[in-house]
């Protein structure tokens, strides 16, 4: 973390808890008042002026606050540069050779970032460029080597031309440095599977539904979570799985809308047999039945 952002981090911290502090203050003045106060008096109240001057601290803390948030926004967005929210937005879209261009123009301009160089890989990759994929994501972990998305950024292009194994490697690498994301452990357990590592793959996927996962991510590790638990005769953790994979039942559109741009690969090609039992198990659950 940069001294900078350590300062806003910082301020964030003193300013959310003087803002607390105000609120509280509020409130007590306010509930004296109430409770304590037995006959009209001429002015404003001690307690009253207490709780006025607790909401003022309140409000003045939190509009320093949208501040600060403010300027980190602006300051992201100036070291990103213009094009990275079109370049988003494209990939988001599954529009990835038109993102790529954009991008590329980022580096040039000397702001390939963590962040910039994860979605030229996935742009790269997903659109056939393996060699390109890869060597952005050699490139991000020599830039940034204690930044986890780095190494998440090298397990992707890893992913993309099958090397279950490396991307394993990259993905514990990054979990090192940042052992509490949830989404990591449950990409480290999907790699863990395509490698054949049954057994590591589901432990790896049990930490990270210890965490509130989004839908892409949830309906994934339930189901995997859900037959493993089937197959120990684990029948209330199963129901359970089973459940959570019916509420992400919504992620799935997002990994089959990206199985056409992964259409001739070994990685597509096994995404897209995970993603068919899975949408048979969502068929079989609101039928009822749990396989």
């Amino acid at each position: 973390m940069s001294d900078r952002r350590f300062l806003i981090y910082v301020a964030l911290v003193i300013s959310g808890a003087f803002a607390i502090l105000g609120a509280a203050v509020f409130v007590v003045g306010i509930g004296t008042e109430l409770l304590m106060r037995e006959e009209p008096q001429a002015g404003i109240s001690v307690p009253i002026q207490l709780a006025l001057a607790g909401l003022c601290l309140a409000g003045v803390m939190f509009l320093l606050i949208f501040a600060l948030v403010a300027v980190s926004i602006a300051r992201q967005a100036r070291e990103r540069g213009a094009g990275y929210g079109d370049a988003y937005r494209l990939i988001e879209a599954l529009h990835f050779r038109e993102a790529v261009p954009l991008l590329e123009r980022l580096v040039r301009s000397g702001k390939g970032t963590s962040d910039v160089l994860m979605l030229l890989t996935s742009a790269y990759g997903y659109s056939g460029q393996l060699a390109k994929a890869q060597s952005t994501a050699d490139r991000a972990v020599q830039l940034y080597p204690e930044d986890p998305r780095a190494y998440v950024t090298l397990a992707t292009g890893y992913r993309l031309q099958a090397a279950y194994e490396e991307a394993a490697d990259a993905l514990r690498t990054a979990l090192e440095r940042d052992p509490e994301q949830a989404t990591i452990w449950a990409e480290l357990g999907f790699v863990q599977r395509f490698a054949g590592h049954h057994d590591a793959a589901i432990a790896s996927l049990e930490k990270a539904a210890e965490t509130a996962l989004p839908a892409m991510y949830g309906v994934r590790v339930h189901y995997h979570l859900m037959q493993a638990y089937q197959q120990r005769g684990q029948t209330e953790l199963a129901v359970r799985s089973a459940s959570r994979m019916v509420a992400a039942r919504d992620g799935l559109a997002v990994w089959q809308a990206s199985l056409p741009a992964l259409s001739g690969t070994t990685y597509g090609t096994a995404l897209r047999y995970e993603i068919n039992d899975i949408d048979r198990a969502l068929a079989d659950a609101d039928a009822g039945s749990v396989r």
